[in-house]
Parts: C-alpha cells; sequence; structure tokens
C-alpha cells in the first residue's frame, strides 16, 4: 500500500543517518581547511623562498583552485557517481595535505594547498544528500549541514594553533591528511547507497540555468558580497597572527584570542539574528553588519600595532563576520526563484572561494608591499563598496522553500494541484518539474496552513 506523504513527518532514520554523516564528513574538511587559516603564515616564514607575497598565494591557492574545480565537480559527478567523484576529491584533499606537510619550500606548501583545493566536493555532497533524503525534508537536511560549516570554523581557528604548537604545522597537514582518510571511511561504510542518482535543482548546479541567475542583479549583488566577505577574510589571516606575534603573544597562545573572540562573537549575533529573521529587518541588520565590518577594519588599521587594539577589534570583526556569513545563504535561498536554488548556490559558493583566493594573494602582496596598515585599508575598501552595492537591495521576501513530490501523477493533475496549493493560505508561489516529479514551492510560514495542503495532498494521492 502507498505512504502518502506528510509534510509535518520527522525525518526517517536512514535520513538522519544520511545527514549526519555527510554533515561529519563535510565538517572534517572544513576543519582540515580552517585549521591552518591561523597558523600558516607563521610557518610559511621559515620556508626556504617564502615572501609575503607568497605566504598570501599559499593561504589562498586553496580557494582558487575550489572555484575552478567547484562546478565541474558537481557536473562531473552526475556522470560517475556521487560516492566515486566525493572519494576522489578527498584523495586530493589528502594529497595536497601530504605534500605540504613533507614541503620545506613555500613552493612545496603552494603546490600542496592547491591540491588540497582541487577536490572540490561540496556539490556532489548537497546532490548525494538530495538523493537520500526526501522532497519534505531536504531543506531541513541542507541547514543541518549548512550549520556543521560553521561550526567547523570556530573549532578549527581556536584549535589549530593549540593543535600546531604540540605537533607543529607539518604535524598539522599530516592530521588534515588524516581527516580526509576518515572521511572516505564515512562515505564508503556510513553513508547509505541511494537508491537512484538524479537531477536535483535545489541542490545541484544545472548549466542551463546559467544565463538565468547571471542575470538576477539581486543575486550577482549577493555574490559579490559573499566574495568580498571571504577576500577580507583571508586577506586579514595573512597578518593577524603575525601581528599578535610581534605585540608579545607567543603563537602556541593564540587560541586564548580566537577562543574568547568567537565564543563572544556568536553570542553577540544572536539578538541581531532574530531581529533580521523573525522581526523581519534583513536589509537593516545586513547593511549594519557591513558598516561594523568596515569600522572593524578601519580600527585594526590604526591599532594593529598594540595586542590590545588587535583582540578588541578582532572581536568586532568577527561579530561582523559571523553575522553576515549567517545572513548571506538565507537571502540566496529567499531570493532565488525555488528551482535556480542549486545553481544560484553553487555560483555564489564558486564566488566564495574566488574571493578567499585572491584575498590571500591579495592580502600577501599588500603586505610586502606597503605593510600591515595597508591590508586593513584594503579590506575596508572592498567592504565600502560592498556597501554602496547593498544600499540598491531589495528587502527580501520572507519566504520559506518547501518541496512535494509530485510521484507519478499526469501532466494535468499537476497543474491541477499547483493550482489547488496557490489557493492556500501561505502558499506564495509553485513552480512545477515534471522531468524531477518534484513542485517547488515558496511558502509563508507564519500564514501556511500546513493541514490544509497536507489534506490536498492526501486528495491527490501523492506517495512518499
Amino acid at each position: 500500500m502507498t505512504t502518502v506523504q506528510d509534510i509535518t513527518s520527522p525525518m526517517s532514520k536512514p535520513e538522519r543517518r544520511a545527514t549526519v554523516s555527510l554533515a561529519s564528513i563535510y565538517a572534517l574538511r572544513m576543519l582540515g581547511l580552517f585549521m591552518i587559516m591561523p597558523v600558516l603564515s607563521l610557518f610559511s616564514e621559515q620556508l626556504t623562498d617564502s615572501t609575503p607575497t607568497l605566504i598570501g598565494w599559499a593561504i589562498g591557492a586553496y580557494g582558487l583552485s575550489q572555484a575552478i574545480f567547484q562546478i565541474p565537480f558537481g557536473l562531473i559527478s552526475d556522470r560517475i557517481g556521487r560516492k566515486t567523484i566525493i572519494v576522489i576529491g578527498l584523495l586530493l584533499f589528502a594529497a595536497g595535505s601530504i605534500i605540504a606537510a613533507v614541503s620545506t619550500s613555500i613552493y612545496g606548501v603552494l603546490l600542496g594547498r592547491t591540491i588540497q583545493g582541487s577536490g572540490a566536493i561540496a556539490g556532489p555532497i548537497m546532490a548525494l544528500l538530495a538523493d537520500l533524503t526526501q522532497e519534505v525534508h531536504r531543506t531541513k537536511a541542507m541547514a543541518l549541514i549548512g550549520a556543521s560549516i560553521g561550526m567547523s570554523f570556530g573549532i578549527a581557528v581556536t584549535a589549530g594553533p593549540v593543535l600546531a604548537g604540540f605537533i607543529g604545522v607539518h604535524g598539522l597537514f599530516w592530521l588534515i591528511a588524516g581527516f580526509s582518510l576518515m572521511a572516505i571511511a564515512i562515505i564508503l561504510f556510513i553513508v547509505p547507497n541511494p537508491q537512484q542518482s538524479k537531477k536535483h535543482r535545489d541542490a545541484e548546479l544545472i548549466p542551463t540555468q546559467f544565463s538565468q541567475v547571471l542575470k538576477n542583479t539581486d543575486l550577482l549583488r549577493l555574490d559579490y558580497g559573499i566574495f568580498t566577505l571571504h577576500l577580507i577574510l583571508s586577506a586579514s589571516f595573512v597578518i593577524v597572527p603575525l601581528l599578535m606575534r610581534d605585540s608579545g603573544l607567543l603563537p602556541a597562545d593564540h587560541w586564548k584570542v580566537y577562543l574568547p573572540v568567537f565564543v563572544v562573537s556568536m553570542a553577540a549575533i544572536i539578538p541581531f539574528v532574530i531581529l533580521a529573521e523573525k522581526k523581519q529587518k534583513l536589509k537593516g541588520v545586513f547593511i549594519g553588519a557591513i558598516v561594523v565590518l568596515i569600522a572593524a577594519d578601519i580600527g585594526l588599521m590604526l591599532s594593529h600595532g598594540t595586542l590590545p587594539g588587535i583582540i578588541a577589534f578582532l572581536g568586532v570583526f568577527f561579530c561582523s563576520f559571523n553575522l553576515l556569513e549567517a545572513t548571506l545563504p538565507s537571502l540566496i535561498s529567499k531570493t532565488a526563484p525555488a528551482d535556480l536554488r542549486g545553481t544560484a548556490m553553487g555560483i555564489y559558493s564558486t564566488a566564495q572561494f574566488l574571493g578567499a583566493g585572491i584575498g590571500g594573494a591579495l592580502g600577501g602582496w599588500c603586505y610586502g608591499k606597503f605593510g600591515a596598515g595597508a591590508v586593513f585599508l584594503l579590506c575596508a575598501t572592498a567592504a565600502l563598496t560592498w556597501l554602496f552595492a547593498s544600499f540598491s537591495m531589495k528587502p527580501p521576501r520572507y519566504w520559506a522553500n518547501l518541496l512535494i513530490s509530485l510521484g507519478n501523477l499526469t501532466d494535468q493533475a499537476a497543474d491541477d494541484l499547483a493550482i489547488e496549493m496557490l489557493r492556500i493560505d501561505g502558499v506564495e508561489e509553485v513552480t512545477l518539474q515534471m522531468e524531477e516529479a518534484v513542485a517547488y514551492l515558496k511558502v509563508d510560514n507564519k500564514k501556511l496552513d500546513r493541514n490544509q495542503l497536507q489534506y490536498l495532498i492526501t486528495q491527490f494521492s501523492i506517495p512518499n
């Protein structure tokens, strides 16, 4: 007997297993990338042929190769299989880590970081998650993976200096290679195998949709935002560890700054996240955060010679960074048409990694030519251009995404269902994709009559 899908049901046990295991793979990989950031510039100074410009390239190299391979890896996964491409990507990440671990030259570390980034598996992971979850649970599952990324960043930035103090940065690269092997074991032995793989417009980049997304100025504005934010982050981490050391704080003690700064900043942004989402003041909060980011960079430019000044303005920086990092994906999700979300997120991720790569390179070059103050001036200027671009941003529609399986409905029945769904309070948009047998909905959760929507699904006998 066919079970009718229930939009209020919890995830099944296999779905929870898939979500948690894929989130752990994502987290292990992000840990490996972020743990290096607060120690790489200190370590690279000791390498043969090291210069500030090459140190910046070493920090940003993974982002550039991620940006190059992000889209191709996603497209290839449709042909050779999600798990296969994820394993290949993790092997590349491990190989790059080992090359960096055994290198005594900055060029070896640069090569290793480039190979690390070439294993661009974010898209295939999301596509595999979509294969393994029901439509009605997919948005929730993606949100859990997104949360794992934020947690990984906080843990990595704090743990990196501590672990480097015990095992050295060479040892840290070996540890990161070990994380990759752990992730491979998870994908092979814990992540379930999907019954079938197919295109998912909410989770994957679709080449035929490129032009639609690239013509959307609202999405391009957000892409520029994440590009700028990660440019600033990478450029800052070229010099912040060096400045703290030069101010008298031993590298092994840098965690004593990063941990409280990160914890306090995460707590500080909670009221603003509530104001943005619950009180629907997202545009105001967003622009305010960019202003704070500019102020933090100007503060660091003026006081980077003293440890108290660095700590104070680094705290302000992370308050704005964490808030913007949390709100940008939400804005992409709200702004993109429901059936373009996967393509919009793919281009957004590419812009993010491109910003990280260019930020590292520019930060290193600027530091070598003009000093630390110039790097923070560069960051403040980049944030100022973002601020000007954001003034014309349209206030977002506070609509959530909801996916409904169409099962084996005929085209006519699906059209009838769409018409009836649009009559339900809170259903704002319905887009049918018959190739996937999915209806993409934009809904206002404050108004949505879920009981009526569930009744309608039951009337049309749409299966799980």
